[in-house]
């Protein structure tokens, strides 16, 4: 028995041996969001509550925003139909508890990626979908135009937030003596802000845009200064333990990135990917998705969806919506940005 049993032991060794050195398909065990998703029949994803641009319900209930419209790709990919989401509206205090616990399946809610949050809050960061910066903004009449001239005021920022621990570094290594006042939610920090009860704003340049579009004055009379105190790289993020989810939804978002490099559309997309190249480009290998238990077809059901980025981003963010934001950063890389995604095959 000892000698079978070894003999055992030594082929159950040899054929995990095998499967790790022989580039067969091997996961990292944990939660299994995926399963979960399809056994419910919807994708929970944790949105902000009230960002223009970003997640925003209108008086239908219907949500929109780049962070919506990518919460819909993934459903598309992951469930064959892009309205199988349940918005869920998180305070910033709350959205990361909310997906370490199950709440959610999907943080899309214009959240800094950082190392601070990747390494301690048992989460993972899929990609940035948005690159942002911390700015400030202050009423036009108030004649500030630098942050120097801020020494000694009240600014407004939101608790528990990049921006947060961006404005006490920035003040005490500029020596401003700027006090903060912390607010829970976007819509505090906008009644504080327009109220008066504080002479700046200080967030991501993207929240301060939508900001300054509803200010009661109307834009102008709000000004973003020009100066920038950090980087702001937006991304979805998943639980930390579920290696499989990360990659779905990892590549829904290069897979929008790519069809934009290969001129992809929503609209084009049946007649495009005839193109052996732009398959190539887009069409992940049979084994892949079979690997990931997802139908076939999942990359450009996602596109079907939301459009490619600069689709979504016109429409939420840029030309087509009421923020006119240029798209700078998130143009793509070969047109001066920094968007790019690896390739698929």
């Amino acid at each position: 028995m000892a000698n079978a049993s070894g003999r055992f032991i030594a082929i159950v060794g040899a054929v995990l041996l095998a499967l790790l050195t022989s580039g067969a398909p091997v996961l990292a065990a944990g939660s299994d969001t995926l399963a979960q998703v399809k056994a419910r029949g919807v994708l929970r994803c944790g949105v902000s509550d009230g960002i223009a641009g970003f997640s925003q319900q209108d008086a239908s209930g219907h949500w929109s925003g780049i962070d919506a419209d990518f919460c819909r790709a993934v459903a598309a990919a992951t469930l064959g139909d892009a309205n199988k989401v349940a918005f869920v509206p998180l305070r910033t205090s709350a959205r990361f508890p909310a997906l370490r616990t199950g709440r959610v399946d999907l943080l899309a809610r214009n959240t800094t990626w950082t190392l601070l949050r990747e390494g301690t809050l048992a989460v993972q960061f899929a990609g940035v979908l948005f690159y942002d910066a911390q700015a400030f903004m202050v009423p036009a009449k108030s004649g500030i135009r630098t942050l120097a001239s801020l020494r000694g005021a009240t600014v407004c920022v939101q608790r528990e937030t990049t921006s947060e621990s961006n404005l006490a570094g920035y003040s005490n290594a500029n020596a401003l003596d700027l006090k903060p006042l912390v607010l829970g939610s976007v819509t505090e920090l906008e009644h504080a802000f327009v109220s008066g009860r504080c002479g700046a704003v200080t967030a991501d340049t993207s929240l301060l845009a939508t900001l300054r579009s509803r200010a009661p004055g109307g834009p102008s009379s709000m000004t973003i200064l020009t100066e920038r105190i950090s980087k702001q790289p937006h991304a979805p993020a998943v639980r930390g333990d579920d290696d499989r989810w990360l990659v779905i939804v990892r590549w829904v978002l290069f897979t929008l990135i790519t069809a934009e490099e290969v001129g992809v559309t929503r609209s084009n997309e049946a007649e495009r990917v005839r193109d052996p190249i732009v398959a190539r480009a887009l069409v992940p290998d049979a084994s892949v998705t079979a690997t990931l238990g997802i139908d076939p077809g999942w990359t450009i059901r996602a596109l079907k969806s939301a459009g490619n980025y600069g689709e979504m981003f016109d429409r939420n963010l840029g030309t087509g919506s009421p923020l006119k934001l240029e798209r700078g950063l998130n143009e793509l890389y070969r047109r001066g940005g920094l968007m790019y995604a690896p390739p698929m095959q």
